[in-house]
């Protein structure tokens, strides 16, 4: 079996930098479970040249590496060669520039990475979990906030929808986002934008853009889609169909929220359902106090099944 060492892409955040090596191996772990037949082994922190390295033993395919790309932390990967370190091509799923998810800051932002290792986790816990290169998920943050969820769904080429109740939130990642895509002259367009109104109220504030990351992207089709409203969580069936979304998604809270049939073997949305079966599990989903994000990556609880209208129903979350 060759040895690999993976170099560990560094963050600003100091304390998601010191959690990233352990969370690096807890995700290797679950892409070798889903994806790679459990094909990857001897999984270790090392130091190589007093830099921090993941390495493990694998026989790695064209296709295994395709995968290992769209690690969380996955700056470079090389296979190792006596003393030597022999590049691997990466080619991510990523779209985009990387400034689409690091451009806004502002309080209460969550990591851009922790994001992406969520949304790896909420992805590679489905049935789903081998169309992770060829398939266009479907995304939607009930509670979005400012965007960092949608724009990393956006980066991986899917579509992206999400709600928030706070007005400011809304109109500031709507103005961020129509500069950013005629900035970046992104071949979009605004299908609509403004108040939603019914029995001559405004019920709601909603965006909507289609977009593409090429030209060639453009003429190909299918086109990526942003739907975002100004509303509160509970009325998500109001302006979403149902079953029309395959992962939902909340910040630092993620969860396999699929439909019934896409739920794999080890989702969140079957051990709730193992847990109790027929009711919902009365815990809610918690954070252990001082817990590093590598400890609260492994420390899921169920959480209560929720309802809006008939649109959506969550079984679990994983808590970070």
């Amino acid at each position: 079996m060759a040895q690999y060492a993976l170099l560990i892409l560094p963050s600003a955040n100091r304390v998601y930098a010191n959690a990233s090596v352990a969370l690096t191996q807890a995700e290797l772990g679950l892409f070798s479970r889903s994806v790679l037949d459990d094909r990857l082994g001897e999984v270790s922190a090392s130091t190589i040249g007093g830099v921090p390295y993941v390495t493990f033993a694998a026989d790695l395919t064209g296709r295994d590496a395709a995968f290992l790309a769209n690690l969380s932390c996955a700056y470079a990967l090389f296979r190792v060669e006596g003393d030597l370190l022999r590049p691997v091509v990466l080619g991510s799923l990523g779209r985009f520039d990387d400034d689409l998810l690091t451009i806004l800051k502002y309080q209460g932002k969550t990591n851009e990475q922790f994001t992406r290792l969520l949304l790896n986790v909420t992805l590679l816990s489905s049935a789903y979990a081998r169309d992770m290169l060829d398939r266009k998920f479907a995304v939607i943050d009930p509670l979005c906030g400012r965007g960092t969820t949608l724009n990393q769904a956006l980066m991986l080429g899917f579509d992206a929808a999400g709600l928030d109740v706070d007005r400011k939130d809304f109109e500031a990642y709507s103005a961020f986002i129509q500069t950013w895509l005629k900035r970046k002259r992104i071949k979009h367009h605004v299908d609509f934008s403004g108040p939603v109104r019914r029995n001559r109220q405004v019920v709601a504030r909603r965006l909507q853009i289609s977009l593409a990351a090429t030209k060639e992207a453009q003429k190909a089709g299918p086109i990526q889609q942003l739907d975002v409203v100004n509303a509160d969580t509970t009325r998500a069936g109001e302006f979403f169909a149902p079953e029309s979304y395959d992962l939902v998604s909340r910040g630092a809270r993620l969860t396999c929220w699929l439909r019934p049939s896409r739920c794999g073997p080890g989702c969140c949305a079957a051990a709730a359902r193992s847990e109790s079966p027929g009711t919902p599990s009365s815990r809610p989903a918690t954070r252990p106090r001082r817990s590093s994000p590598a400890r609260a990556l492994t420390r899921w609880t169920p959480a209560p099944t929720w309802r809006s209208g008939t649109a959506w129903t969550r079984r679990s979350a994983g808590t970070s």
